[in-house]
């Protein structure tokens, strides 16, 4: 990657968690949970008393653009339309300064190793992210090399994340996201999903040839491809086990990320893939994961039949759990096809599945210990606080098993209240150049408006600091 401009005194004041590390001391003194016994966590905003002005203002500055529709839909545009307003230096300052400083480590190694010295000061731990983007109709990025070059960065993710973690054992399980279609092209996952779909889907399909074809590196000629879709798909499968291989020789475990409805089945089968080779039994484990999102009907179902399946193959069973994106791309295809909506009608029904995935993973992970290990990725703090309180019930240690996650620049509110109470917290971290990661932003803004309309209550508890700062000055 290249290099940022050089950060000013000013850029690094406003850097998240910059004026909190002196507090942290403080933060676990103030502390109402221990081991002994479990208490509904305080989300009160009150560790916003410990954070400087600046970061409080461009907190509050950033998450209130992010909740005004323009600025999501049309997102690229104004900032093409910015660049050639102010130009591209000082346009990407202020982005800097802005919406790139509040969500994004940064470009370097020495700025991403910067964000987490700051959050493991706090007690929060990383979640590395490589911000490739592609839409699965694009044809902006076709070819070999493209995928190719997605496969370095996500080998170097790989090392970044083990590195900044060092000495090992430190930290807990070092985790890193994986988005499959860097790797594989989204047209080829349409295209097995179509096959994976229809009555009697042929075994060719199966996870354990597929894991098997990796493992040996043999040629696979499946029937329903033609020979250029074998060949990519050889390539795919390819580039997946040397990120596994990579990952479980770093001991970094590989958090696959959540894509559209359409391409579900392809990306489990891939995913599942990798499990079999990669969750085995005697492999430790587990080192890769998948994410399931509660939006989607099926969820709960789809998620116990896999739990029930690792449990009979012996394999370890690891799983983020979301409420979801894509809600609005979803409905749109399912009006245009004519086909079934697959999305909960509505937000409560998406809590009420998320708090049923959440009973379920938690009673499989009591009952499998480390065997069995669940990422509970929301920003919704009943939710959180349901699953704090099963933890205590069910005998799950603090610091085990289970872990929680939130985006950088967000929810800190309840992030900070679950690291210093001593559960295990992660922060999804996107790391790049400017030019790299606001598209990517972007794209994560539209396809997660309903979390940026729901940071409202952490828009408020920054006014009210702000507010009684102000005050105290009068």
């Amino acid at each position: 990657m290249g290099h940022l401009l050089p950060k000013t005194p000013y850029l690094e004041w406003l850097h998240p968690g910059v004026m909190m590390l002196r507090a942290w001391g403080a933060l676990r003194a103030q502390a109402g949970h221990s081991a002994l016994g479990w208490q509904a966590l305080s989300f009160d905003g009150g560790v916003f008393r410990l954070k400087g002005t600046g970061e409080l203002v461009r907190a509050l500055l950033v998450l209130r653009l992010c909740s005004w529709p323009p600025l999501i839909t049309h997102g690229l545009a104004l900032q093409a339309w910015a660049q050639r307003l102010l130009g591209v230096r000082l346009s990407g300052a202020v982005l800097r300064a802005s919406v790139y400083g509040q969500f994004v480590a940064g470009e370097t190694a020495q700025e991403v190793r910067g964000c987490v010295q700051q959050l493991q000061g706090l007690g929060l731990r990383p979640l590395l992210a490589v911000p490739t983007e592609e839409e699965p109709d694009s044809a902006g990025k076709t070819g070999e090399a493209w995928y190719e070059g997605n496969l370095r960065a996500m080998l170097q993710c790989v090392d970044l994340s083990r590195d900044l973690l060092e000495p090992p054992g430190l930290a807990g399980n070092v985790l890193m996201q994986l988005k499959v279609t860097a790797l594989t092209s989204p047209r080829l996952c349409k295209e097995l999903t179509s096959w994976i779909r229809r009555p009697g889907a042929s075994l060719e399909l199966s996870p354990e040839r597929l894991a098997e074809a990796m493992d040996s590196g043999q040629e696979l000629q499946l029937s329903c491809l033609n020979d250029e879709q074998n060949r990519h798909l050889q390539a795919s499968l390819s580039r997946l086990h040397r990120v596994a291989q990579h990952a479980r020789l770093r001991q970094v475990q590989l958090l696959v990320d959540a894509e559209y409805t359409f391409l579900n089945p392809a990306l489990c089968l891939l995913v599942d893939s990798l499990a079999t080779r990669w969750n085995g039994p005697g492999e430790g484990g587990p080192w890769v994961w998948n994410t399931y999102q509660a939006y989607l009907k099926d969820t709960h179902e789809r998620l116990r039949q896999a739990a029930e399946a690792a449990d009979r193959a012996g394999l370890t069973f690891g799983v983020k759990l979301v409420r979801g994106a894509y809600m609005d791309k979803e409905k749109e295809v399912a009006r245009l096809q004519g086909t079934e909506d697959p999305t909960q009608p509505d937000y409560l029904a998406t809590c009420q599945n998320y708090n049923r995935c959440l009973e379920l993973m938690l009673t499989y992970v009591a009952q499998r210990g480390p065997k069995c290990q669940l990422m509970v990725a929301s920003h919704n703090e009943e939710s959180v606080h349901q699953a704090t309180k099963r933890m205590r019930e069910l005998g799950i240690p603090l610091d085990g098993p289970v872990c929680f996650g939130q985006l950088l620049g967000m929810c800190d509110h309840v992030s900070l209240a679950l690291g210093q109470a001593g559960y295990a917290v992660y922060k999804s971290i996107p790391y790049g150049s400017l030019e790299e990661v606001i598209p990517y932003l972007i794209r994560r803004a539209q396809e997660n408006r309903s979390v940026l309309h729901g940071a409202r209550r952490e828009r408020e508890l920054l006014s009210q600091e702000l507010r009684r700062r102000l005050l105290r000055k009068i």
